[in-house]
């Protein structure tokens, strides 16, 4: 049996960008293949969100760790609810990116995004602008 309240886990759980990068990362895995370039829009969302670059490497090991070891989303949209409307936006633009850089957004990815623009308490169309926005960024 796992114990979820081992010290260890506890101390990792502490830093919120390690929980909002978690939630970043498990977007990327959603589609069984988490790369390069989505590790590296991560770490740039992190750092945007105010991580120092020397600490962000370190940041995103720990999210990996988190969402490795958690099995629901909720964990990491607490995080993500508590930040103000801009930051919710970088979020949503980060996530699109994540999921768009392979130039396809498959069902799972589109359904999850669905999901969480409820549980983020966000406005459909502004997520829809968003997706459009970052998709044209693409061409």
């Amino acid at each position: 049996m796992i114990n979820f309240f081992k010290k260890e886990n506890m101390e990792i759980m502490e830093n919120p960008l390690s929980k909002i990068a978690a939630l970043l990362i498990h977007v990327a895995r959603i589609d069984e293949n988490y790369t390069e370039k989505e590790r590296e829009i991560i770490k740039k969302a992190v750092i945007r969100l105010g991580a120092k670059n020397e600490s962000a490497d370190s940041i995103l090991i720990e999210a990996e760790k988190i969402e490795k070891e958690s099995n629901q989303i909720l964990y990491f949209t607490k995080e993500v609810k508590n930040l103000n409307e801009g930051s919710k936006i970088k979020i949503v633009e980060t996530l699109w990116s994540i999921i768009y850089s392979d130039s396809n957004a498959d069902m799972y990815e589109n359904n999850l995004m669905r999901r969480l623009t409820g549980l983020l308490y966000l406005d459909p169309m502004i997520v829809g602008d968003i997706k459009k926005k970052v998709i044209n960024n693409l061409k």
